[in-house]
């Protein structure tokens, strides 16, 4: 029966029908009652039952409480047995009994024993890094205590037993019988526990199919195991056992096994596979609908705005570095933080003063020299790209990338918003490529915005569906009046200046002058903004 408030202290529990505040009392009462033999293991589960909830506690297991003990395994550095634990795991303190009820009994496990030349403080750091794993949503195997052979003294970890074996064993006898929903399946539950994994600092360094467990792999249920040779980044970074290379060798990544004669750092990256923005537009854009613009819209917002949110102004934000595996599938990176800065960190760094990137994508105020980079200027260089989203065309393509361009950005020049783009969209756009700094909106309102507008997509009498009805008529129209001399591709084709430059330079220009909006910029905005409020489906001035 669950209940939210503790009878001992009264106090809310800290998670189900758990108090860590009382339950960490009658464990501390209990520690002179037993021992491991060993201060420092006694130390890591001690610890740990201090801090424990219902699901992440340890405990120190006499070896005569396990039965049916049986071998059933061997790795490079001990043996993994099969036992019975007669009195099951600690589910909660009962009060009236004073003592810990416990929860499946003759509960089936597995008794990882480590061989005698192991190196105690490697044992030790195992333990530490599975027990800061599972803490986690189960992403590594369940780690129930220690326990100790009473005839070698070796330590034994105590985890739960994976009926269906580790994952190289049962591909060689079920994949005939594995369809594609269960290969999906385990491949997205395999990232997302080594997505964990990696978010608590943790890298595995022994990640093969033999170490991936599981009691039912139909079912949702894998477990990452064996942090034996597992690191946290920046512990021990001297440690001269780091330098040996251990592992499986075809699992092994081939900059780990080389020598790199240049002693070049590398950043080890996920690959994309769709390439970057310009590249998948130049190709793809004709196929491309307007559902899959409003959330690459979304989503690039949406990353934008967790960035911001930690104080980072990425400065260099534009088409090469937006990068995806899958441009249809809600999966869109930002790269290359070459050029970013932490917001108040080390303000006084002469190479902060140059301006570097890609020329149609920083803001006035950085070319001009008024301002600094900061997160609105983030959001100048989003318009341009949200502009080439829509359009499919870079901005200024076919005139050079040179003084004379950063002049006419500064005194207001923008890429031509095509006049059949739906209003909602055009708006967006130009409050981000407002030369008023201040009239930008931030990453979250445009988050929001265009999440209503993704979610009213399915929804044939909101404004934006009505919009793009009238912008895919016009575009329909306008194939259907070139069909006699054009035919349809799936590529865009333009000509591209030899001096227009897409790739991040220097850009110290002097004497720019002080950025502003073209004439009428502002009187359209204005404009734009009341009529929306206006619309109705049957509007006619639907576009600009």
């Amino acid at each position: 029966m669950s209940r939210e408030i503790c009878p001992e202290c009264n106090q809310k529990d800290t998670s189900w029908n758990w108090c860590k505040t009382c339950n960490s009392k009658h464990f501390q009462n209990d520690f002179n009652n037993w021992t491991s033999g060993n201060d420092k293991i006694d130390k890591l589960i001690q610890d740990a039952q201090l801090n424990a909830d219902r699901y992440c506690l340890i405990e120190w297991i006499p070896y005569d409480r396990f039965k049916d003990v049986k071998q059933i395994g061997r790795g490079g550095f001990g043996t993994i047995h099969y036992a019975r634990w007669i009195d099951g795991y600690i589910e909660k303190w009962n009060i009236k009994n004073k003592k810990w009820e416990r929860c499946d009994e003759n509960r089936e496990v597995a008794l990882k024993k480590f061989d005698n030349f192991v190196n105690f403080n490697n044992v030790l750091n195992e333990m530490e890094i599975h027990l800061k794993a599972n803490n986690k949503y189960d992403t590594s195997i369940e780690f129930y205590g220690i326990t100790q052979d009473p005839e070698t003294h070796s330590y034994m970890m105590v985890l739960d037993y994976a009926a269906d074996g580790n994952l190289r064993e049962y591909l060689k006898i079920n994949f005939n019988n594995i369809n594609w929903k269960q290969k999906l399946d385990n491949l997205w539950l395999l990232s997302h526990r080594l997505m964990i994994i990696h978010e608590l600092d943790i890298v595995h360094q022994d990640f093969h199919p033999g170490n991936i467990l599981s009691s039912n792999f139909k079912d949702y249920d894998i477990s990452i195991s064996d942090f034996g040779l597992s690191k946290l980044i920046g512990a021990n970074p001297n440690n001269p056992e780091k330098k040996n290379i251990v592992g499986v060798l075809p699992y092994i990544a081939p900059e780990v096994l080389s020598d790199p004669e240049t002693h070049s750092y590398m950043m080890v990256l996920d690959y994309a596979a769709d390439g970057n923005l310009r590249e998948y537009l130049k190709i793809n854009f004709n196929n491309i609908n307007w559902k899959q613009k409003l959330d690459n819209l979304w989503l690039l917002s949406h990353r934008l705005m967790i960035i911001h949110e930690l104080d980072i102004v990425h400065q260099d934000f534009h088409p090469g570095n937006i990068l995806s595996s899958n441009f249809k599938d809600y999966d869109i990176s930002i790269s290359d933080f070459g050029l970013s800065k932490l917001i108040g960190a080390n303000p006084n760094n002469p190479e902060k003063k140059n301006i570097v990137g890609v020329l149609p994508y920083i803001a006035p105020e950085v070319l001009s020299g008024d301002e600094e980079y900061t997160k609105a200027a983030d959001v100048y260089s989003f318009g341009i790209i949200a502009y080439e989203i829509v359009t499919g065309f870079p901005p200024y393509p076919d005139i050079p990338h040179d003084k004379d361009l950063a002049m006419k950005i500064c005194n207001g020049l923008r890429p031509k918003i095509p006049f059949h783009t739906p209003k909602l969209i055009t708006r967006i756009i130009m409050r981000c490529w407002d030369a008023r700094v201040t009239h930008r909106p931030t990453f979250k309102e445009l988050t929001n915005e265009l999440n209503e507008y993704r979610i009213d997509y399915n929804n044939k009498d909101s404004k934006i569906v009505i919009q793009i009805k009238k912008a895919e008529e016009f575009s329909a129209n306008q194939e259907s009046t070139n069909t006699t001399t054009t035919t349809t591709t799936t590529s865009l084709n333009y000509q591209t200046h030899p001096q227009a430059i897409y790739t991040s330079r220097l850009l110290n220009f002097s004497n720019l002058p002080k950025p502003k909006n073209e004439e009428n910029f502002e009187r359209e905005l204005e404009e734009l903004t009341k009529s929306m409020s206006n619309l109705c489906p049957s509007n006619s001035d639907l576009f600009i």
